[in-house]
């Protein structure tokens, strides 16, 4: 079985060849999904247990 990867947002898998890994200044390599969780994160700052569409969605 290949590994997978979570999102750092959504924190669904990612399966290796697919996604997008953005490094941040500080060495911190953060994985995405898709543009829109990378955008959620990063541009609008959003939180992800107050995003409907993430599966943290409500945890405390």
């Amino acid at each position: 079985m290949p590994k997978t990867q979570n999102c750092s947002f959504c924190q669904y898998q990612i399966p290796i060849g697919r996604g997008l890994m953005y490094v941040k200044r500080d060495g911190t390599i953060l994985h995405f999904c898709s543009n829109k969780c990378r955008k959620a994160m990063l541009n609008q700052k959003k939180n992800p247990r107050k995003t409907r569409w993430t599966k943290v969605y409500g945890q405390e």
